[in-house]
């Protein structure tokens, strides 16, 4: 009975979710048990540039070392990475996948090249967190818990586990890169469109829709820009009288 349970959770997962989650689990379990070597799945500049080991940046977001205490950790790591990737692609991003895909592999890319600066061997940890920014800031008036029975705003949980990690002993510099490209993407993708009148700086590349087509009952239409900031208050002037506000961004 329980091993149906498993199955039916792990089949109502979205498929993108589904597949960064279950390669989160198999390559650290491979590197565990000997079957892949740690050194492979690392990030490393030299043997990405000069031996065109071109599958590192991949590795290094899917391997984690789950040996001794580093554990626990990994384990909240899967955690975050289900809860809030499922949200995102279930929710913002429903029933568009390539948009999803695109924000995957944008956040990548600048934390592959932060890494390198940063000679940080594993993205993990600031890729989630890249993600889990994202939502939070889609969805800052949410309330959201953590330990201890904390409750605050979605928009503050991204500070709340850097300064958490930072006091346990890990540094934090991984959480803040993750939050440097959570809040790049979002401001490039959202904010500076909405907010500021602008045009979209970052785009979905065309070929992706060919391999990621949408599908029907997602929510389109978002994050187009408005035609101008002063345009949009000019309207706003003009139903000055009207009671009642919109929903928050990326509020149901």
């Amino acid at each position: 009975m329980a091993s149906n349970d498993i199955g039916d959770w792990y089949r109502s997962i979205p498929p993108i979710t589904k597949y960064w989650f279950t390669g989160s689990i198999i390559l650290p379990l491979a590197g565990r048990i000997g079957l892949l070597s740690p050194m492979w799945m690392i990030l490393h500049f030299e043997s990405f540039i000069y031996k065109f080991q071109f599958w590192r940046p991949l590795t290094s977001v899917l391997f984690y070392p789950i040996a001794g205490p580093k554990g626990f950790h990994y384990l909240i790591n899967l955690y975050f990475l289900y809860s809030y990737s499922t949200r995102l692609e279930t929710g913002i991003f429903d029933g568009r996948p390539a948009d999803y895909v695109f924000m995957l592999a944008f956040n990548l890319i600048c934390l592959t090249i932060l890494g390198f600066v940063t000679e940080l061997m594993l993205l993990m940890d600031p890729m989630i967190l890249s993600v889990l920014y994202v939502w939070c800031q889609l969805n800052k008036d949410q309330i959201v818990s953590f330990w201890f029975g904390t409750r605050f705003k979605a928009m503050y949980l991204p500070w709340v586990l850097l300064a958490f990690n930072m006091v346990i002993g890990q540094g934090g510099l991984q959480e803040l890169l993750g939050i440097v490209v959570g809040h790049l993407y979002f401001f490039l993708m959202f904010k500076y469109p909405q907010d500021f009148g602008g045009a979209k700086l970052i785009n979905v590349p065309e070929f992706l829709y060919k391999y990621f087509p949408n599908r029907r009952g997602g929510m389109g239409g978002f994050g187009v820009a408005p035609s101008s900031r002063r345009q949009q208050d000019d309207n706003n002037d003009n139903r000055r009288h009207a009671w009642g506000r919109g929903n928050a961004l990326g509020n149901d």
